[in-house]
């Protein structure tokens, strides 16, 4: 960063000085330090700039990099316009810390603001802290907004991913809480095996929109079925492009995974979890939330506002651990949202929707059967005529990552924008190949 200059050697003396010592090993002694290493350390000597580039090029190409992906599964590939990458690589973005100091912080404060605003437009809901760790995190929050001493039953779908419900299960270890898991019935909520499980105890009931098998669930339904329950929805944003938003449909809280947003899938991380809620709940939001004010002078300005103090300081008070955000991915979504407007997130959707029928269309056509028929987005589950393992391997080794296979004989198949007419029917003659 062109801002930060290492301190000299003469100006290390000079502080040295000043407290009294003629040497650093001097000063260690001073704190009661008994032993110092007398030896240089074990490092390697310095490497110029070609060198250590060339290195980490070397170690860069052990990764497998697919051209073709046909797998989500909670991570997705989409097209990142370059704008997104150019404003985000500024330094004033990377560099930012928390804003705690408003009148120092306007920059990154309204950039979080206008995140906060996006999110809720693309969610339907009143209100959205900063962001959280990653969609999983996002989702055992939600939960604990709703929960009290008098609701402490939590009814989850066993179509959520299965990465959420693990770190679901990894939060609340030693909390006294009920969960059950609602059964399905062709890949949505199974509204018998729900109505067994309701009680004057549930606090919440969680669900994907799109779910992890792609499937589409009818939240208005739900909603109006059981008004009292607080209604958490987890969604692929890329969705509502085309769909309802959750808001619209009754949901309480809105969570989800934001990668999709202009991040790429960088092995696994960093992502971003959002959260977006109803005014009636936004005192139980964690995080940190972004607020429109205006300053001594009257201009438009930016504050932290809404933030539960308990959480930096009262910790055994707190609801929630979480007091800070990916302010940095959060500004990644943002930037994304603002480059493709609503028509072209609108657009984006439609692509993966209609690749996602014509990739269906064609592995029936070679012997998948959907395991599903409820309608979904841009991700379904097929039996496979094949060993799922088998074929992964033989795809993999013709450089397309397939399905993510589910089991041996169930594969879940995912389509975005890029994963064009040309490329799903390079795919299927892929498939016809190797078997």
């Amino acid at each position: 960063m062109s801002s930060y200059v290492v301190n000299t050697k003469l100006q290390q003396q000079e502080m040295l000085k000043e407290l009294g010592y003629d040497s650093f090993n001097a000063l260690f002694v001073s704190t009661g330090i008994k032993k110092q290493l007398d030896t240089e350390l074990a490092l390697p000597q310095g490497a110029s700039e070609l060198e250590v580039y060339q290195e980490l090029k070397a170690l860069s190409m052990t990764n497998k990099v697919y051209p073709l992906i046909f797998r989500g599964a909670g991570a997705y590939r989409h097209y990142i316009p370059s704008v997104v990458r150019h404003i985000t690589s500024r330094e004033e973005f990377v560099s930012a810390y928390t804003p705690y100091q408003a009148e120092i912080s306007q920059g990154i404060l309204q950039a979080i603001f206008e995140y906060q605003t996006m999110i809720c437009e693309l969610t339907g809901m009143d209100v959205s802290n900063a962001s959280v760790y990653d969609g999983a995190s996002a989702t055992a929050e939600a939960i604990n907004m709703c929960v009290d001493k008098d609701h402490d039953q939590v009814l989850l779908s066993d179509s959520l991913n299965p990465e959420v419900l693990a770190t679901v299960k990894t939060y609340y270890q030693f909390a006294d809480l009920a969960f059950s898991l609602i059964a399905n019935q062709d890949g949505v909520i199974d509204h018998d095996s729900l109505k067994r499980l309701v009680s004057d105890k549930t606090a919440c009931i969680v669900l994907g929109y799109p779910n992890y098998y792609g499937c589409i669930e009818d939240i208005q339904t739900i909603k109006n079925l059981y008004p009292a329950i607080k209604l958490i929805v987890v969604t692929y944003p890329i969705s509502l492009g085309i769909l309802e938003s959750p808001g619209a449909l009754g949901a309480d809280i809105v969570v989800g995974e934001g990668q999709p947003l202009g991040m790429p899938l960088s092995f696994g991380g960093p992502y971003l979890g959002f959260m977006a809620t109803k005014d009636n709940l936004v005192r139980r939001l964690p995080g940190r939330i972004v607020g429109q004010t205006v300053d001594l002078l009257g201009q438009r300005a930016f504050t932290l506002t809404l933030q539960a103090r308990d959480q930096h300081i009262r910790r055994e008070k707190a609801s929630s651990s979480i007091c800070t955000n990916q302010a940095l991915c959060a500004l990644t979504s943002a930037v994304y949202l603002s480059a493709l407007g609503p028509n072209g997130l609108a657009e984006v959707a439609d692509a993966c929707f209609q690749n996602a029928h014509y990739l269906a269309e064609k592995l029936t056509e070679i012997g998948f059967k959907l395991v599903y028929k409820t309608a979904f987005f841009n991700e379904f589950v097929t039996y496979s005529p094949f060993n799922t393992k088998q074929l992964d391997k033989a795809l993999a080794k013709k450089d397309i990552l397939g399905g993510y296979p589910l089991d041996d004989y169930r594969i879940l198949w995912c389509a975005t924008e890029l994963t064009d007419k040309a490329a799903i029917d390079h795919l299927i003659e892929t498939i016809k190949e190797v078997n």
